[in-house]
């Protein structure tokens, strides 16, 4: 079994929690699958769930490479060469990421409301970038664009590999076919 679900703002990507805040198992009514990769509470969209361990590792382990792609609304308005550094790796203190594709998006994302929305400073823009990774270190887009200057605000999830949101509102899952992941 595949499951796609668009994972709401702070809700912690596992099933239980000790201490009563909002997990998967508020919005998916299946038992004994799990998230293929985490997306932390702080963020918001894809998560992939299956209940087949070979499958669960083909997605989330990074020596399969599988592309992750968010859209980040950072502070401020990266240049060229703050691109530049994203497109080819950042240091960060685990080590150099891996070189990601990353542009900046002319028009922001149809997006849903964030509960609570982003804090909104007059003398401060921000943007919107599309980055496709592929590894998945912890909290790497938002280490990444910190790296270059331009803290992240907002992190969407919008597709692993071949699986988007395609529409799903926070909150909301579908089956997938397990089969239309590469390799």
């Amino acid at each position: 079994m595949l499951v796609l679900l668009n994972k709401p703002f702070l809700v912690l990507c596992q099933f239980t929690d000790r201490q009563g805040r909002r997990t998967l198992a508020d919005f998916v009514p299946f038992r004994g699958i799990y998230p293929a990769g985490r997306l932390d509470a702080d963020s918001e969209g894809l998560v992939l769930l299956t209940d087949d361990g070979g499958l669960q590792a083909r997605i989330a382990d990074p020596r399969h490479r599988l592309a992750k792609t968010y859209w980040a609304q950072v502070e401020g308005t990266p240049d060229e060469t703050a691109l530049g550094r994203l497109r080819r790796g950042v240091l960060l203190s685990d080590g150099r990421t891996r070189p990601a594709g990353v542009h900046r998006l002319a028009v922001p994302p149809s997006l849903w409301p964030r509960d609570p929305p982003i804090r909104r400073r007059a003398a401060i823009p921000t943007a919107w970038l599309e980055c496709t990774l592929s590894e998945g270190r912890n909290r790497q887009v938002r280490r990444m664009t910190a790296a270059v200057g331009h803290p992240t605000l907002r992190l969407v999830r919008i597709a692993v590999g071949p699986f988007a949101l395609d529409g799903l509102l926070p909150g909301q899952w579908r089956h997938a076919n397990p089969h239309d992941l590469p390799g």
